[in-house]
């Protein structure tokens, strides 16, 4: 990708901390810009810079602008374009006392430098044509995985994988263009160039990859985020107690009077190498409370949101009165059953009772929260019901919302060229629709953007990346 033209991007030389604030063993300093070497070396004993080859490291000492000793530090040297901004890049490992970095930090500004922007390091590279904006973008998805799925996307995404996908079809849209472009120039002349089936062909296989992609995006953020998964039931069911055994604290408060939880209890746990979300609500059932029926209404609308579903159900009382409105509700849904209280009594009947109302194939455990009984059996249903793709290897699945809104307006562009190609539509109008997608997948990439974007984008990134 060639160097992109920026307003406001400046030549300056920059600096930050890029390890995370606070004492530790040790901190890095980032110094990128045409000046990095200059300002480094007048703060610093050692080998001259001018002597080092790019991607070496050195040992020396930093200093102040009165000659004193700061720290011993590893200088390591990154000549451009072979840099992660493209530009001359400098990083200074020093002790990780707060007082040095401070310090250091404040001695290369008063030599020059000025200190970096929220994610200017990685701006600087997308400017630079180090990487394209999905890439940057998923530096930052990086940094923020939370579990190996969320990393493997993140790293497949930020080595180019997700880039490749787009590039492969903006070179079919512009195959499209062509084709339309050419009936348009002999439109009144005897020339055959392609027939109408073979562009709509084109089309719709166009459609159909970028439906791919956009459709990914519901298991993507949930990977990205935390699948999200409701524990609902009725009133002492057994719902807080079971959030409390999943996640191994005691998170939610349990009590054996009934609606005790009204409103929604959320907390994460890794299972399988994906972040779930695990959300107690309030127990259904009916209230003339106003507030109970608030937090119920809460209960309905974590349903909504969520992928997957743990109905409980207490074998002791086998009470299914709510049975039909909690099914309704979860039509759609990945549902599991779960029997609980399994340790008071493992009634038969109310399996079977249970399982005339359940829609087929929903899968049913028994188990005991408070015991925590057959629990590791229940994360691993979980898991398995969740079915999440698979992320292994080089897997493309969108799990931004930016990139999200830009496929299904690309998407809604080449389904109305579709459209037109079917009705006889004159291929400059045709042209129009494609040139709109064309658009909207260059938002995804930067090669259509704005600093407005681009603002928003780079200034949720930490200091020094």
């Amino acid at each position: 990708m060639s160097s992109i033209e920026l307003t406001g991007f400046s030549g300056d030389t920059i600096c930050a901390v890029s390890t995370p604030q606070g004492r530790g063993g040790i901190a890095v300093i980032r110094v990128s810009g045409p000046q990095a070497f200059d300002i480094v070396q007048r703060r610093w004993q050692g080998k001259p810079l001018v002597d080092m080859a790019s991607h070496t490291v050195h040992l020396g000492q930093l200093i102040d602008d009165k000659c004193d000793v700061l720290d011993q530090a590893v200088l390591t040297v990154f000549k451009a374009p072979n840099s992660f901004t493209g530009e001359d890049v400098v990083e200074l490992a020093c002790h990780g006392s707060t007082w040095i970095q401070q310090q250091v930090i404040q001695t290369l500004i008063d030599a020059g430098c000025r200190h970096a922007t929220a994610g200017e390091f990685t701006r600087r590279a997308f400017a630079n044509g180090r990487m394209d904006l999905s890439q940057a973008e998923a530096v930052a998805d990086v940094i923020e995985a939370q579990s190996r799925a969320a990393h493997r996307v993140a790293m497949s995404q930020m080595r180019g994988r997700y880039s490749d996908e787009l590039k492969n079809l903006r070179d079919k849209l512009l195959h499209f263009t062509a084709l339309i472009e050419l009936e348009l120039d002999f439109s009144e002349e005897d020339v055959t160039f392609a027939d109408r089936s073979e562009v709509t062909s084109l089309a719709r296989e166009i459609h159909s990859l970028i439906s791919r992609l956009a459709d990914s995006y519901r298991e993507g953020n949930a990977i990205r985020n935390g699948l999200p998964v409701a524990i609902v039931g009725q009133t002492n069911a057994g719902k807080s107690t079971l959030l409390n055994a999943l996640l191994g604290d005691d998170r939610a408060l349990v009590s054996n009077i009934h609606g005790t939880t009204r409103d929604t209890i959320e907390d994460t746990v890794i299972m399988g190498g994906t972040l779930f979300r695990f959300i107690d609500t309030a127990g259904i059932r009916q209230s003339s409370d106003t507030v109970e029926r608030m937090g119920i209404e809460r209960t309905w609308q974590a349903i909504d949101k969520a992928n997957v579903v743990l109905w409980v159900v207490d074998v002791t009382s086998a009470d299914i009165s709510m049975a039909h409105d909690i099914l309704t509700r979860c039509e759609g849904k990945r549902l599991i059953a779960v029997l609980n209280k399994t340790d008071l009594d493992d009634d038969v009947a109310a399996r079977s009772e249970l399982s005339d109302h359940l829609p087929k194939e929903t899968p049913v455990v028994a188990i005991s929260a408070k015991c925590e009984a057959d629990i590791e059996a229940l994360r691993n249903l979980i898991v398995k019901t969740a079915s999440l793709p698979d992320v292994s290897g080089d897997a493309v699945i969108v799990t931004n919302a930016r990139h999200y809104q830009a496929l299904t307006r690309a998407r809604d562009a080449i389904a109305r060229a579709i459209d037109g190609l079917d009705s006889g539509l004159s291929g400059d109008l045709l042209d129009q629709d494609i040139r709109e997608c064309l658009h909207w997948l260059g938002e995804i990439t930067g090669e259509i953007t704005t600093d407005n974007i681009l603002a928003e984008i780079f200034t949720h990134f930490c200091i020094g990346k």
